[in-house]
């Protein structure tokens, strides 16, 4: 999930949004405005859509610091996090790696709905000291607007526990049968296969709601179901690739005899002497018998034709400080997780300085069907 809108950083973490968020912002902000207008007749339209907008503003600050919440636990944990997306069903935090052990997954989880779930108390809590009653209605804005805060969030801790991996639930099940098991793997397929079962009921529910007259939110209840099955789906994915190659390091697998090409060499000359004639699609640059970077088709498309004449490999290449490296005792799960998160093709192998081979996105899935093939 890549944000498209990017809002800063908190904690070096960039917090951004995916486009999806803007549609639900604005459903959100019209359905509070819809219901304090019904609610309260007798406030004025700018009252009312001030607070309904500034009520969907703090919902989604409360989600940030949902997910805040996971990434502290994560770094805690030695988990790089990158950044925090919001979008149409809530917030992700982008964490760089898998928990290593059953313990970090709990309460990685766990803490989210524990936090979703403080946040609803705090909100209450204020409103109370306010003068609000729990049998009575919010008397003003501000006291309106903490009531919903207080029991949305409240709702939301809730549905984050629903056990289906992955949700926060489906990763705190996830975690106590690992820690029941000491299986990773066996307790990802349990979780994504509640996780499964839960996303058909919530498919199935939003179908009889949508014909049995609830129009739209059956139709969102029924969306939520299929998200969490395509996610259940690609966590199994994901689980089944990491038991595939488990035990199996880059060195098993890395390319040793890399092509190279001097970094003088125009692109007209390296197109045709290098990319064309040998299909290889990322090669090696030297410089004086010495590897300085490295360059592949992505860095000559975005040359104009006209110009590979007078341009030189050393000119477009990316230099080797900027490139994402691994060593030859690197899981190969890990590797490919690289390749994923950086979104890049192939990733040099180094050793103490020296190159000694590299490992590309292509050599991991041939490997994974080969084994798929032979039912290893």
């Amino acid at each position: 999930m890549q944000a498209q809108i990017r809002l800063g950083r908190i904690f070096g973490i960039e917090i951004g949004l995916h486009y999806s968020w803007l549609i639900i912002a604005v459903l959100i902000a019209t359905s509070l405005a819809g219901h304090f207008s019904e609610a309260y007749p007798d406030w004025a339209t700018t009252i009312i859509w001030t607070t309904a907008i500034m009520t969907a503003l703090l919902f989604f600050a409360a989600i940030i610091v949902h997910e805040l919440s996971h990434a502290a636990i994560a770094r805690l944990r030695g988990l790089p996090v990158r950044s925090i997306t919001l979008f149409a069903l809530g917030g992700v935090a982008q964490i760089g790696k898998e928990a290593a052990d059953a313990k970090t997954e709990f309460w990685m989880g766990i803490v989210g709905p524990l936090t979703s779930a403080l946040i609803g108390a705090l909100c209450l809590g204020i409103a109370w000291t306010l003068g609000w009653t729990f049998a009575g209605e919010p008397a003003t804005p501000v006291t309106a607007m903490l009531v919903w805060l207080g029991y949305i969030n409240f709702g939301l801790a809730i549905f984050n526990m629903v056990p289906g991996f992955p949700m926060d639930g489906g990763r705190v099940l996830r975690g106590v049968i690992w820690w029941i098991t000491g299986n990773a793997a066996k307790a990802t397929r349990a979780a994504a296969a509640t996780g499964q079962v839960i996303a058909y009921g919530f498919i199935f529910l939003g179908i009889f709601r949508f014909f049995g007259g609830a129009g739209f939110s059956g139709l969102w209840i029924a969306f939520i179901g299929w998200f969490l099955l395509s996610a259940a789906h690609t966590s199994t994915a994901q689980a089944e690739v990491i038991e595939t190659f488990r035990g199996v390091r880059v060195a098993d697998l890395m390319t040793r005899d890399c092509t190279q090409v001097d970094g003088n060499t125009n692109l007209q000359t390296f197109v045709h002497e290098f990319l064309l004639r040998t299909g290889r699609r990322c090669f090696l640059v030297a410089e004086k018998g010495k590897f300085t970077g490295l360059i592949t088709l992505n860095e000559v498309k975005e040359i104009p034709h006209a110009r590979w004449p007078f341009t030189t490999v050393y000119d477009v290449m990316v230099p080797l400080e900027r490139l994402r490296t691994v060593t030859p005792e690197t899981p190969v799960a890990e590797a490919l997780e690289i390749l994923g998160r950086e979104n890049i093709h192939q990733l040099p192998v180094v050793s103490n300085g020296h190159l000694e081979g590299m490992i590309s996105r292509d050599q991991i899935m041939n490997q994974l069907l080969t084994r798929a093939e032979l039912k290893m």
